[in-house]
């Protein structure tokens, strides 16, 4: 019997397994379902489905620089020995260099997208991949920066992967300063550039909680206003990234350091695997501020 479009959906929602190989197992069995799904666990084709409802929150984060265009990614797994796996790495590879080429609205869009061989689409891969480890292995996320001739990315991994950090800095060329950055952003982990991208409601609602805290503590109305702005600036020192004391150069303010190198900075991009997930707590910070302090 003829397989319909409908069939190989059914049998993928069923299994798990690459659309091609659906379509295979439905042809091998004449479109019978229930034989095309005992084809695909007989061919290892199905184990995707059984991993689907696990927690993978291990995983590794990736960068791929393609001239004026960069791709920052993470790919979860359920373990860390997968991240040692050769065909998880490849994998890693693969997924990056479609990301930065095609520069995809979603990783829903991704997923659909044919990987730049064409053999199969990025979805596809990721399930045979799962098939061949035994893991679930998902794409979580991805950001893709440009740039002109005259600005410069930096690209750091932190233990491999457990932390990536994308910099991009404009009015330079010095990928070696930009790669300072990143590696800064991978210790500090600020979450703004600037004060103008911080939002104005969170702003006050700091305020008013340094009020607070300056009035429980018997301070005068009249310096309250005062300590309050004071206490403010060592708030965007916490989380702005050109408020901070530079890493590598504690005296100056990654502001400055930049400046004086005739550069600034234009965004920045910071992955740590599993972060926000169901996954044990490591301190990323203390680690990634010992080695550069080396």
């Amino acid at each position: 019997m003829a397989v319909t479009a409908q069939m190989v959906k059914e049998l993928r929602e069923k299994t798990g397994a690459g659309m091609m190989d659906c379509k295979k197992a439905l042809t091998e069995t004449d479109g019978d379902m229930d034989q095309a799904v005992d084809f695909l666990r007989e061919k290892g084709m199905a184990k995707a489905a059984k991993k689907a409802d696990r927690v993978a929150a291990e995983g590794l984060t990736h960068i791929e620089i393609d001239g004026n265009k960069a791709a920052i990614i993470e790919v979860n797994c359920e373990t860390d020995f997968v991240t040692k796996n050769d065909q998880f790495k490849q994998l890693l590879a693969d997924l990056g260099k479609h990301i930065v080429k095609n520069n995809p609205a979603s990783v829903e869009e991704a997923l659909q997208q044919n990987l730049l061989d064409g053999s199969e689409t990025v979805g596809d891969a990721i399930t045979k991949v799962i098939s061949k480890i035994g893991e679930k292995i998902s794409l979580r996320r991805f950001t893709v920066l440009e740039k002109t001739d005259n600005d410069a990315f930096g690209a750091y991994l932190h233990m491999g992967g457990n932390i990536g950090v994308l910099s991009l800095l404009e009015g330079t060329t010095d990928e070696t300063l930009a790669k300072d950055i990143a590696m800064h952003v991978a210790a500090i982990n600020p979450r703004y550039t600037s004060r103008d991208e911080v939002a104005e409601e969170e702003v006050n609602s700091e305020r008013e909680m340094l009020k607070t805290q300056a009035l429980n503590e018997g301070k005068p109305e009249n310096i309250v206003e005062k300590m309050v702005e004071g206490r403010l600036g060592k708030f965007f020192e916490e989380i702005v990234l050109l408020e901070q004391s530079f890493v590598k150069d504690p005296d100056q303010k990654v502001k400055k350091y930049v400046e004086d190198k005739g550069a600034s900075v234009k965004a920045f991009v910071r992955y740590a695997v599993g972060e926000g997930m169901e996954k044990r707590e490591d301190n990323f910070a203390e680690e990634v501020m010992s080695q550069i302090k080396k």
